[in-house]
Parts: C-alpha cells; sequence; structure tokens
C-alpha cells in the first residue's frame, strides 16, 4: 500500500508537516527539511541510493531538499517543487496556541461555530476542511509531492521525478533562487531532461465567494519599486524656506496606489492595481525641524509587460507627483505673502533613477569611494533588512548629491519575482487540456485554466522569459544587487522549463482562518496529479 497511498495516512502526514513550526527565518524551518529527509529516505529506492536524496546548504544557514527517483536510462524528468515555511501566526489571537495543531484546532473551530466568518461556518459544517497555519499553504502540497515520489520510487512513472522542496518562499525565495543552479548541476550529473515544473500551490480565489477549482500554467511577476524623496530642512517656524519629505512621498502615494493605468489584461485575466507596502519618514527621533527624508515603496504586479515599460511609467508618475508638489508648494506660498511680507520663491523637484543618482555621486567622489561607502553600509547594517538597507544605500548617495535635492529617486528593492507563463508550450497546453477532460470524465470535476497564478510562486525562477539584457532596468537601479541580493540570471535563463501548476483546494492564505479542503485534495487531485504527470513525461 505504501507510506502516503490513502487519504487518511496523507491527513496524518501533512498533521506532522504542519507541527514542525516552519515559520519563515525560524530554527523549525531548517528542522523540517531534516523530517522530510528522514521520511523519505526510509523509502527503499532511498536506501538504495542514497545519494539521490539529498539536503543541500543555504548561504544563509538554512536547506532545501532534493530527492530524486531515475526510471533506469530515461532522461525525461518531471520536477516537483514546493516550499515548506509558512507565515507567523500572530492574527491566531485565543487560538494561536492551537495554530500548528490542525486536528486540535479543528475541533475547537468546530466547536466554535458561532465565532467563525460565515463563510466559514459553511465551510465547517460541510465537515471537510482542516484548519490550521500551512494546512492549504503549502503543506498539503509537499504531502502530495511526497506521495508522487514514493510512486515514483514503485516504478508507477515512465520517467525520472525530481522532488525539490525549499524554504524562505513566503520572504525572499533565498531556496529556490539558490536552488536553480543545483537543478543544473543535478541534470548534468545524472543526464537529466527537464520536461516541465509542477508545482502544488494551493488553488486562490480571484475574488470573494470563488468558488471555482483552477489549473496554472504560470505564474505571475512581482517588482517593489520605492521612491525616495529628499526635501529640504527647516525648522517648522520657518515651513516655506524647506520642503517636507511626508508631504513628498504622500503626493506619489496619492498618484500610484490603485493607479489601474498598471493593471494589465491578458486573455481576461486582470494584474491587481498597485498598493502600497511601506511609507515613513526617516527621522530617528523627535525634534521641530520638519522630516525632510522619506520613503514610499509599492507592489507591483505584471504578467507581459517589459521592466522597462513599467519603469517608465514608474518615473512618469514620480514627475506627474513632483509637479503636484511645485504647484502646492508656490500656490501655499503665495497664499501666506498674503499674510506675510514675503516673496514667494518656485520650487524645483527633480525625479532621478537610482542609477542616475549612484552616476552623479561617482562622477563627484570616485568609484573607489562609494563602492568603499556601500559595503561599509552592507556590512554593518543588516540587521535593517533587505528593504531598510536599499533605502540607506540611497540615503547616502542622496546626502553625497544635496544640489540635486529637492528630489524623488526611483529605485527597486528584493524580493523580484519574473513573470511566467508557459499557456503557450505545446506541452503544457496538450497536458492542461487533457487534464481537464480526466478531471470532468473521471470525477466530475471542472477546472478553469488560468494563465497566472496570482499568489506568487517559486515557478518564477524556472521559467525565466526574459533576456539577463531586457533586466537591466530592474537590476541597475537595485541598490542591493549583485552585492547582498542575487539572482542566478545566466543559471535561470539556462534552465528555462515549461511551468504548470496542480495544486489542492483551499481558503484564506496568510489568514488565521486558512484551511484545506481534504476530499478534494487527498482524494480526486491524488488520482489526478499522477495522470498530469505520466503525460509530462509521454512522447
Amino acid at each position: 500500500m505504501g507510506k502516503w497511498q490513502t487519504k487518511e495516512t496523507l491527513m496524518y502526514l501533512l498533521a506532522r508537516l504542519v507541527e514542525h513550526q516552519s515559520v519563515t527565518g525560524s530554527q523549525a524551518e531548517i528542522a523540517i527539511p531534516e523530517y522530510i529527509h528522514l521520511q523519505l529516505s526510509e523509502l527503499q529506492y532511498f536506501m538504495d541510493h542514497p545519494d539521490h536524496l539529498l539536503l543541500h546548504p543555504t548561504s544563509d544557514g538554512r536547506k532545501f531538499i532534493t530527492g530524486l527517483v531515475k526510471k533506469g536510462d530515461a532522461k525525461k524528468t518531471v520536477i516537483l517543487i514546493s516550499h515548506f515555511d509558512v507565515v507567523d501566526i500572530e492574527d491566531y489571537g485565543q487560538w494561536k496556541n492551537l495554530a500548528f495543531s490542525p486536528y486540535d484546532l479543528t475541533h475547537e473551530f468546530y466547536k466554535n461555530i458561532d465565532q467563525m466568518p460565515i463563510e466559514v461556518q459553511e465551510d465547517i459544517k460541510t465537515g471537510e476542511w482542516l484548519f490550521g497555519r500551512g494546512t492549504m499553504d503549502m503543506k498539503a502540497g509537499i504531502s502530495l509531492h511526497m506521495s508522487m515520489l514514493e510512486q515514483a520510487a514503485s516504478g508507477k512513472f515512465d520517467g525520472n521525478i525530481l522532488f525539490l522542496s525549499v524554504p524562505d518562499e513566503e520572504a525572499n525565495s533565498k531556496g529556490m533562487i539558490e536552488a536553480v543552479p543545483v537543478l543544473l548541476e543535478l541534470a548534468k550529473k545524472h543526464s537529466l531532461e527537464y520536461t516541465a515544473c509542477l508545482n502544488s500551490e494551493p488553488v486562490f480565489t480571484r475574488y470573494p465567494g470563488d468558488q471555482n477549482l483552477y489549473i496554472y500554467t504560470g505564474s505571475i511577476g512581482k517588482m517593489l519599486p520605492g521612491f525616495f524623496c529628499y526635501g529640504k530642512e527647516t525648522h517648522v517656524g520657518e515651513p516655506f524656506s524647506g520642503l517636507n519629505a511626508n508631504y513628498m512621498t504622500a503626493e506619489v502615494t496619492k498618484e500610484l496606489e490603485l493607479n489601474t493605468s498598471f493593471c494589465e489584461t491578458v486573455e481576461g485575466e486582470v494584474t491587481p492595481p498597485p498598493t502600497n507596502l511601506l511609507q515613513k519618514d526617516l527621522k530617528e527621533e523627535y525634534s521641530v525641524q520638519i522630516p525632510h527624508v522619506g520613503v514610499t515603496m509599492f507592489n507591483v504586479l505584471g504578467m507581459e509587460r517589459s521592466i522597462q515599460g513599467i519603469t517608465d511609467d514608474l518615473l512618469a508618475v514620480s514627475r506627474t507627483a513632483a509637479n503636484r508638489i511645485e504647484e502646492h508648494y508656490l500656490s501655499r506660498a503665495k497664499a501666506f505673502s498674503k499674510l506675510e511680507s514675503y516673496t514667494p520663491q518656485p520650487l524645483k523637484v527633480n525625479v532621478l533613477t537610482y542609477d542616475e543618482l549612484l552616476q552623479k555621486a561617482i562622477d563627484k567622489f570616485g568609484e573607489a569611494e562609494i563602492q568603499r561607502r556601500q559595503a561599509y553600509i552592507i556590512a554593518n547594517y543588516k540587521i535593517l533588512g533587505d528593504r531598510d538597507l536599499s533605502t540607506r544605500i540611497v540615503y547616502d548617495l542622496a546626502s553625497l548629491c544635496k544640489d540635486e535635492a529637492p528630489m524623488i529617486v526611483l529605485f527597486y528593492n528584493p524580493p523580484f519575482y519574473p513573470a511566467v507563463s508557459s499557456r503557450k508550450n505545446k506541452l503544457i497546453k496538450r497536458v492542461t487540456q487533457y487534464v481537464k477532460e480526466y478531471a470532468e470524465s473521471k470525477h466530475e470535476v471542472i477546472l478553469k485554466e488560468q494563465n497566472y497564478f496570482a499568489g506568487l510562486s517559486d515557478l518564477s525562477f524556472v521559467g525565466l522569459e526574459s533576456s539577463v539584457e531586457v533586466m537591466l532596468p530592474l537590476t541597475k537601479n537595485m541598490p542591493l544587487f549583485g552585492k547582498h541580493y542575487n539572482l542566478p540570471l545566466d543559471a535561470m535563463e539556462e534552465l528555462k522549463v515549461p511551468v504548470i501548476n496542480i495544486g489542492p483546494l483551499g481558503r484564506d492564505p496568510h489568514r488565521w482562518t486558512e484551511r484545506l479542503e481534504v476530499t478534494y485534495s487527498f482524494e480526486t487531485l491524488f488520482d489526478i496529479l499522477p495522470f498530469a504527470i505520466n503525460e509530462l513525461l509521454a512522447d
């Protein structure tokens, strides 16, 4: 029968995985791949081929795991990718201590059904849902992939299966980024030909109340632009002698927040508009000096738009905001001049990219000095995190180029997720159609095809569609790129594997009501996945 070949054994495996409290960056995130390795090592195949099951260290001390089941001299290989980290549990409130105990938490939620949101109550009444952090996102997917690897070890598939599970997907995808060159090494070592990369991220709803089941042939892209606003310092008693950075960031946010001109439509699918993720001034303590330095950052999602095109549009937003600042400042100055003997002076707000600011600083102080200053910042401010560290580097350059102030500087922060789509790939098109037909005929389940998984995923790093040159507008304007944050762009371009996502059914990822529908996930999908894998390996 096998270890994980029934609904009950899959649920038990899922519960054990959830019990590992693998919040991104925690010690448990390091422990869980060791547990997965231990479980897989008990399969006879890996007893016979222990060198096919490996734990790989990442550069920051975490681990990812690969398990290769090779079918004789076969070259065709399907990669099964997953991530084992989860987001924190602060939102669970009174049930926080049960967040990683899915059976106990589910029992409590069933007992306290009246305290649940209405849509959750409806699901509870069916008796088909298991609650807990990671049940949906994405330890059910890991459980299914371990089951598929066990089937491969028993000779189920006419080809090779490579299991890959990584850390850090919920933050910066460091695990997947560092796995890319390892995938190339494994392909060379074992003569593998990667035909497809299958992820099992869960089905995400596209709108409240969405009951559809989806099969995805790509994953949405994400950029994190920042706008560094350098105004002019002054005492609050002389506000027209300076320019408040908080006002500058407010104008940028007003222009970009939910700006639908950034929405992209591809075959009826629409990206959400940009929304703000961080906005603050950089004063370290209270004083009566106005905040003259601030930053605002935005989540920008994309599908087929070029990086250069998005960058041009973000610069246009900056210029619009700069014009509004100038007009508003002059208007208020003229109004004040009617109250006080004062001659209003026009204001000019410059708009620069990070690369332009960097070149100005190099022209003034020399490349060696700028490199030294940036190396010092990166070495001594690691505790800040990637976003604040990027901002500090921009702040240092702006301080060296005060003659450009007031200014708005566009720069990019980690993480970056390239958009990928295999909807035009012949193999993925064929397999998607066959899987949809199989699901309907065998299980009376309708799977709707979606071009882009909207929840962000590690598929972004295995199906790169842009060349390294096309990405220059991003890499040149990312202060940490090549210093503290790296993408193996050449390896990503070489790997370039078609992608597909077929995952379990869940609800409310990253919320305290996160839950998994167990019958579809561990019965229906358990039957669909091996069919899909066989088709991905077929001639």
